[in-house]
């Protein structure tokens, strides 16, 4: 896979994804990065990114013509078709599903906003997409951007020791994981449930099943009216 990000902080992101799970995955060349700084398209002395917005208003915007060009440029390095996608506050809603997705692709590429984002023209003329981490604001694309990266790096085949994480982890089947224990048995004076301890693995699989029904029904029941509905809807068009 190939993965393209468009900052005006290059350093950031490199940095960011030297440790870790995915760091090893980049240096195993499993996953291959671009990086692509819209100052390095600029033409004047300063190398000016933004300015300020028509009609008025606080904060500046990003120009098209460094945008475009950034865009551009990392396109001629995917595979035709390979998505453009703006991180972005207005975006659909980033979670696991769109991960396994993007996983799929033999490359895309990021988009990352700053200030007051991007000229609009250059979301019409450049952007695929647009996906959203969540609803709060942050400074800039740069975090959402490695936010999608550990997810859909993670789900690669060979990135992960053990496959099976990534079946058994929170969220793969709309639910959230089941509690986790390793040693010592007994930490301050709390125990490891005793079914874990007792090596029938048909009681210890009845067990996580129930403890992960349990705390996606406490912690997230959107999860379960989540999948209540996609079942509606299966049958609907059956």
């Amino acid at each position: 896979m190939r993965i393209e990000v468009v900052t005006l902080f290059p350093e950031l992101i490199r940095d960011a994804l030297r440790v870790g799970v995915v760091g090893r995955a980049f240096e195993r060349s499993l996953v291959e990065l671009g990086l692509e700084d819209p100052r390095s398209h600029t033409t004047d002395v300063h190398r000016t990114v933004d300015d300020r917005p028509y009609g008025g208003g606080p904060g500046m915007v990003l120009k098209p013509e460094p945008m475009m060009a950034a865009i551009r440029a990392v396109r001629g390095r995917m595979p035709p078709g390979a998505p453009v996608i703006c991180l972005s506050a207005q975006g659909e809603k980033f979670d696991q599903g769109a991960a396994a997705e993007l996983a799929r692709l033999p490359a895309f590429a990021l988009v990352s906003g700053r200030y007051e984002g991007l000229d609009e023209r250059v979301i019409e003329l450049g952007i695929d997409r647009e996906l959203s981490i969540g609803d709060y604001v942050l400074s800039g694309g740069e975090l959402p951007a490695l936010v999608v990266i550990d997810a859909v790096v993670r789900l690669l085949p060979g990135v992960l020791g053990d496959a099976r994480s990534n079946v058994e982890e929170s969220f793969a089947q709309d639910r959230l994981d089941w509690p986790q224990y390793t040693r010592p048995e007994v930490f301050e004076g709390l125990p490891v449930p005793p079914v874990l301890l007792s090596g029938n693995h048909a009681d210890i699989l009845r067990w996580r099943r129930q403890q992960s029904a349990e705390r996606t029904l406490v912690r997230r029941p959107d999860l379960i009216a989540k999948r209540k509905g996609e079942e509606d809807e299966h049958h609907s068009a059956d």
